[in-house]
């Protein structure tokens, strides 16, 4: 998946002949905490709710004001996983999309993220989850899913969180099947580490908790 899909249709951006009561209804409406400032098809920055607390007149046009946000943005071609890094990095609600020809195409907005997020990590699909741990030298996606498969089961997702003071990993798989409980039990034949496994309904509903409130505090 690529920006260019992720954009949201409901989100309409700030022109410099808008004020800051205007970002802040909007911004309200939106369920947001920043909004793109365009001319015409010209991104001029994002600015965020602080920066209106900041101004001195709520009723104070954009066009007065030196807006000296960086200009944050992506291409429409660029995959999903830049879209989650920008977000993450600079802590954004929305994202201004450009074309090739940097010319503004609209702006996706972190509810978007957290949706495909859900469905990247196969969330919403029945199954468990365990974390391994090991070191970097240990890692083989190719031995951890031979070890899955050993068990007629499938990996539906695996994301790997490394730590830049340690060479330590976090192998995170989610499976196709409730009961991963064989599946443990070779993973330990296998002197891997098990750090946490979710077995039950009500552990996956848990997770998914985890995950979106985690997703909303790194976009907020």
């Amino acid at each position: 998946m690529i920006a260019k899909q992720l954009i949201s249709d409901f989100i309409t951006p700030l022109s410099l002949s808008d004020t800051g009561a205007i970002a802040l209804s909007w911004m309200d409406d939106f369920r947001i905490s920043h909004l793109p400032v365009t001319n015409k098809q010209e991104l001029i920055g994002i600015v965020s709710e602080k920066d209106v607390f900041e101004m001195n007149d709520f009723e104070t046009q954009f066009i007065n004001l030196h807006l000296s946000a960086e200009k944050i943005y992506i291409y429409d071609h660029q995959h999903i996983f830049d879209v989650f890094r920008l977000i993450f990095e600079h802590k954004l609600t929305v994202l201004p999309v450009l074309d090739s020809k940097k010319q503004y195409l609209g702006c996706i907005a972190y509810q978007n993220i957290i949706e495909q997020f859900a469905q990247i990590t196969s969330l919403d699909n029945p199954g468990g989850v365990i974390v391994l741990e090991m070191s970097l030298n240990d890692y083989s996606a190719s031995e951890i899913a031979q070890i899955v498969e050993s068990n007629d089961a499938k990996i539906l997702s695996m994301f790997v969180t490394s730590h830049s003071d340690s060479t330590r990993l976090e192998v995170s798989l989610k499976i196709n099947k409730i009961e991963i409980g064989p599946i443990i039990q070779t993973f330990n034949r296998y002197d891997y580490l098990i750090k946490a496994s979710y077995m039950e309904d009500e552990d996956l509903e848990d997770l998914r908790e985890r995950y979106d409130s985690f997703m909303k505090y790194l976009s907020i």
